[in-house]
């Protein structure tokens, strides 16, 4: 037999679901430029900052091509700048008759022509710049790296979809759940009001709690076919406890009842006419039980709130019940059983 004592505390209110860790981000690693891996620089499951250096692609191509870029760019200032001379000159000598409108005309298109090219060029050097740049990869976000897809020598491309490698947002992270759409009144009063609703997550056996965090956000609309309504919690997940696409049970806080009777919900018992609903309490004194009628108020997992018919540090039983009926003789656990008849107390028998 196993007994417990009715307390009074407070009993917070929870909607169990079922949810899923969702990263905040997920992100493939690709190569944005064509050339061939030289360089990986790091270890599968290593937790990287954003900018934290992860590939090499060979630069060698896209440094000629910047230089050859930077090579025109001098080559077209100077004859952007001989035009120049060139049509200050024609100006000089139209004034005097000395040519024809016709060659100032083609002098001032030829000056806009190298001064188009001029611009062309420098956009051509910060088009290699970048490409140079990309051939330095970083992790574009802080997390955790998956399992690498490809190795150094290969050719890389844009267009490879598996990309490098894999990075994963863990801290923080985020949990999507359902809850049924009846609950979104309340919650969504409390949210107006400013108030910051707790959400716990458990393991699959629902006795295990992982992490706790604070409900974020809800989705702007309800599924018709379930009834009910996703919302996203997020939790700092320091300790890495929870990780993408694991299934969790969770458990959000609606409410919290203030100074309430508790028992466990296994003291609870169920009878007919006036103790359609009971509880087996135990006197100390005369180390017996007494069926009790009680009702009862609002459940939270393995508590349950008593609205009337116990009080404060009563015992209840809570296993053994079904070899119990009222006024029956009980010994409670850690206590020492009554000595029978004739029998000193710490003597024992034996047979002749």
């Amino acid at each position: 037999m196993a007994v417990a004592s009715v307390t009074r505390g407070d009993m917070p209110i929870t909607i169990p679901a079922l949810g899923t860790v969702t990263p905040l981000a997920t992100v493939t690693v690709k190569s944005q430029i064509a050339g061939q891996l030289t360089r990986v620089a790091f270890q599968e499951g290593q937790m990287v900052r954003a900018g934290d250096f992860l590939a090499q692609i060979d630069p060698r191509p896209y440094q000629a091509a910047l230089d050859q870029a930077q090579a025109n760019l001098k080559r077209d200032q100077a004859l952007l700048a001989n035009s120049i001379v060139d049509l200050q000159r024609y100006r000089n000598l139209i004034k005097e008759d000395a040519i024809a409108q016709q060659q100032l005309d083609t002098q001032e298109s030829l000056v806009a022509q190298y001064a188009g090219t001029v611009g062309a060029d420098q956009a051509a050097i910060e088009t290699t710049r970048v490409n140079l740049a990309y051939t330095h990869i970083t992790s574009p976000l802080s997390g955790r790296l998956g399992l690498r897809q490809i190795d150094a020598g290969n050719y890389v491309t844009p267009q490879d979809t598996n990309g490098l490698v894999v990075v994963t947002q863990l801290q923080p992270i985020s949990v999507i759940f359902p809850i049924p759409e009846d609950y979104m009144r309340d919650i969504t009063a409390r949210l107006r009001n400013g108030e910051s609703l707790s959400v716990s997550a458990f393991d699959r056996t629902n006795t295990m709690k992982i992490a706790d965090g604070r409900m974020q956000t809800i989705d702007n609309v309800s599924d018709p076919t379930t009834g009910t309504v996703k919302l996203r919690a997020l939790f700092d997940n320091k300790d890495g406890a929870l990780f993408a696409n694991q299934f969790v049970n969770v458990r959000l806080q609606e409410a919290v009842l203030r100074d309430q009777l508790i028992i466990p919900t296994a003291g609870v018992h169920h009878g007919s006419g006036e103790t359609a609903t009971f509880a087996y309490v135990v006197n100390r004194q005369q180390g017996t039980v007494a069926v009790r009628p009680i009702t009862l108020g609002a459940t939270a997992g393995d508590q349950v709130a008593v609205n009337a018919g116990l009080a404060a540090g009563e015992i209840i039983v809570t296993e053994g019940a079904d070899r119990l009926r009222d006024g029956a003789k009980v010994t409670l656990p850690g206590a020492t059983p009554p000595a029978r008849a004739g029998t000193a107390p710490g003597s024992g028998s034996r047979s002749q």
